[in-house]
């Protein structure tokens, strides 16, 4: 751990100089200036009273945080198989439920779709990635085809179903979560 830059950090979060936390802890600036370097080394009384100036532990300081996962691949993945639907919904991002918005792949059937969602608060965008499907929003249907994407306020009772013979497979995001 690179225990002098987390100390500027720190220090620099709690928008102090390196004065006012040389003052504070009754160190010299110089002092501060070489430990944010790593020119130098504190004893474990000097850093308990750095970091108690700082406002935080030695145990918090040192502390990682766990790195968050960036890149998922198909073993990350959760998946759900309605056989009466005739569809597969893959939640492609684990715990997107926490997250501002939840992405998911939905594969249908020929003729399959999705369960009947009722209004609710929040947008949907969704990517045809094969395939044609039609969209049912309230008394309303739109048809999308491989390529083509689309976007709606899911105000009205919704639902998608795969249209024509080859089924289809859709990247659907929504906000907040709800899948």
């Amino acid at each position: 751990m690179d225990i002098g830059k987390k100390i500027k950090e720190l220090r620099v979060a709690k928008g102090l100089t390196q004065e006012e936390l040389a003052d504070r802890s009754e160190l010299s600036k110089g002092f501060i200036s070489q430990l944010e370097r790593d020119l130098t080394s504190p004893s474990i009384a000097t850093l308990m009273d750095i970091l108690q100036c700082l406002g935080t532990t030695v145990s918090e300081f040192f502390q990682e945080d766990p790195e968050d996962q960036i890149v998922f691949q198909n073993e990350d993945y959760f998946e759900k198989i309605d056989s009466e639907l005739g569809s597969k919904t893959e939640w492609i991002i684990p715990n997107a439920q926490k997250n501002m918005m939840e992405p998911i792949r939905l594969t249908l059937k020929p003729g399959g779709l999705t369960y009947r969602d009722l209004p609710h608060e929040g947008e949907e965008f969704g990517y045809v990635l094969k395939g044609s499907i039609k969209i049912h929003i309230g008394h309303k249907s739109y048809t999308a085809k491989k390529g083509e994407s689309f976007y709606f306020t899911p105000h009205s009772e919704h639902y998608i179903e795969a249209f024509g013979t080859s089924g289809a497979v859709i990247l659907w995001v929504s906000t907040p979560p709800n899948f």
